[in-house]
């Protein structure tokens, strides 16, 4: 059974940090491209950042300078670091899982975990 279960998710002041996790279980994570998304009330669902089998990371424009995305292969975790968080950062994120590329709809989806930055 596939599981991909968030973390870390809470409310912070504008300038604050976070640290999310996405522990994985069910398949053959370091084979995976991991990725995490945000959907914030009334907008479409983003992708901001991934990091590929070989550790790539990439970022949205939005959140470049500021997140990192980090993975665990031991450990079948995924990180990712919140800096100099904004009132726009508000959002629930999602961590996912696509076989192989970071490339197209996830296979895999976590249930999401609530970030709020405070003014």
């Amino acid at each position: 059974q596939v599981q991909l279960t968030e973390a870390g998710g809470s409310s912070v002041e504008a300038g604050g940090s976070l640290r999310l996790s996405c522990s994985a279980s069910g398949f053959v994570f370091r084979t995976y491209c991991m990725s995490w998304f945000r959907q914030a009330p009334g907008k479409e669902r983003e992708e901001i950042a991934n990091i590929d089998i070989d550790g790539n990371p990439k970022y949205a424009d939005s959140v470049k300078g500021r997140f990192a995305i980090s993975r665990d292969n031991a450990k079948s975790t995924v990180h990712l670091q919140l800096d100099s968080l904004k009132p726009a950062d508000t959002a629930i994120y999602y961590c996912a899982a696509q076989v192989f590329a970071c490339l197209g709809e996830p296979s895999y989806w976590g249930q999401g975990t609530q970030v709020t930055v405070a003014d």
